[in-house]
């Protein structure tokens, strides 16, 4: 397992598509965005589901959590049936997300990588997407790596998504898929 964490914008998509380019076997990507999509609209626009705030800023409800528990189980229990996994992730409240991830992936080897970009960059990139909410990646660029602790942290305010990711697997090597029921 592989567990990408930054704000909006950071980057960590192109890096899990060049980590999946880059490593020995096929890893399977599981991002946040993915269960946001799965959501059912009304809960885009309720407090117990998930709110964008206009200035950007993003808090979840009970129900949103509820689900985000069960996917994290469902992402774990794939990664236990023997596919390796990278999951992007935005951990907007900092310790206690990497706390949830920690008790869904219990028994896994787990690689916790900091995906870091300077709060302008990731601000002009999200203002060259449409599908972006301003003022998400200002508020989110340091934030969400507030007490996390890492394996390894990357910044791709300059550095390309290829180039973080060669760094992640020489640095991380061996990557081994885990273990496979019946071997």
């Amino acid at each position: 397992m592989i567990v990408l964490n930054g704000g909006s914008s950071s980057g960590k998509s192109s890096l899990a598509r060049s980590l999946q380019d880059r490593l020995p076997e096929p890893w399977l990507t599981f991002g946040i965005d993915g269960l946001i999509e799965a959501m059912p609209a009304a809960l885009l626009a309720e407090d117990a589901g998930i709110d964008l705030g206009g200035d950007g800023a993003v808090t979840v409800g009970d129900t949103f959590r509820r689900l985000e528990a069960a996917w994290m189980a469902g992402v774990a229990a794939t990664a236990r049936a023997g596919a390796p996994v990278i999951v992007d992730d935005v951990f907007l409240s900092g310790p206690e997300s990497q706390q949830r991830w920690r008790e869904a992936l219990s028994g896994l080897e787990v690689r916790w990588i900091g995906v870091r970009c300077d709060p302008a960059a990731a601000a002009a990139r999200e203002r060259a997407r449409p599908d972006r909410t301003p003022g998400m990646a200002a508020d989110q660029a340091l934030r969400v790596h507030r007490g996390v602790h890492y394996d390894l942290e990357v910044d791709t305010t300059r550095t390309p998504s290829d180039d973080c990711a060669r760094a992640i697997v020489e640095r991380l090597e061996p990557l081994a898929p885990q273990t496979r029921p019946g071997g």
